[in-house]
């Protein structure tokens, strides 16, 4: 989606000017290393790795097209989450507590150190550990020191947020997955449920920032309104493929 926003953007339709496949992560640099594809929308540290290789470089990050973005998703199937309250709610706290211990920098080369493994990401770590520290070379020239580092927990950034989800529902239309107008509301409810994310942090005695529904601007200077008309979004884009 990130790839398909970014494209857009720029006058470009990602379904008829270009080909867009899917590759395991791991194996990004590699395949533009033979020429294989010629970019790719990944989690670092692939990005920083494709430059650390010489092969690539940066175009834009997702923190760049839009700030403090949806991102990583911890799911469970309903039934399974029905089944299962006590394990939902045991993860959702192992997840917190994690979150809040690898958003300390001092824990960040530990961090790069355990995931660097082969059994993990088996890469350096010093590659893994400049952009978690917000230490960001684009390739091309660029660097920054960039306060929008990769965050886990800060900012409210694990509660599950329904206006997130629409977001998402939207751009399935925009792009044409699906045939018509989208349950917004409906499906926001039933996927995202903060109710479970609050319960588990009233035991562990912890605050969070509560649901949000406010707009979001991203870097196209379109502007985002969870409580306004989504399908006006959807379809308001000048590159889209919605249909009915």
């Amino acid at each position: 989606m990130w790839t398909r926003y970014y494209l857009g953007a720029g006058g470009i339709n990602p379904d008829k000017d270009v080909a867009l496949i899917t590759v395991p992560p791991a194996q990004m640099v590699s395949n533009m290393k033979i020429g294989k594809m010629d970019g790719f929308c990944v989690g670092e540290p692939w990005n920083a790795r494709a430059i650390a290789d010489k092969i690539g470089f940066t175009s834009v990050t997702t923190q760049d097209i839009w700030k403090d973005h949806p991102e990583k998703v911890c799911a469970f199937l309903a039934e399974f989450a029905e089944k299962n309250p006590k394990s939902v709610k045991a993860v959702l706290k192992a997840l917190h507590e994690a979150s809040v211990w690898l958003d300390k920098l001092e824990n960040r080369p530990e961090q790069c150190e355990i995931v660097s493994r082969p059994t993990y990401i088996n890469c350096d770590k010093n590659v893994i550990l400049g952009r978690l520290l917000g230490d960001y070379d684009y390739g091309d020239g660029r660097k920054k020191k960039d306060e929008n580092y990769m965050i886990y927990s800060q900012r409210n950034c694990n509660y599950p947020q329904p206006k997130y989800c629409k977001w998402w529902l939207t751009q399935f239309r925009r792009w044409g997955m699906v045939s018509g107008p989208p349950d917004y509301e409906g499906i926001s409810k039933q996927v995202m449920r903060p109710d479970l994310y609050e319960e588990a942090l009233k035991e562990l005695g912890q605050a969070h920032g509560g649901a949000s529904n406010e707009t979001e601007t991203l870097f196209d200077g379109v502007v985002f309104d969870p409580a306004g008309d989504l399908e006006a979004y959807a379809k308001g884009f000048a590159v889209h493929n919605a249909r009915g």
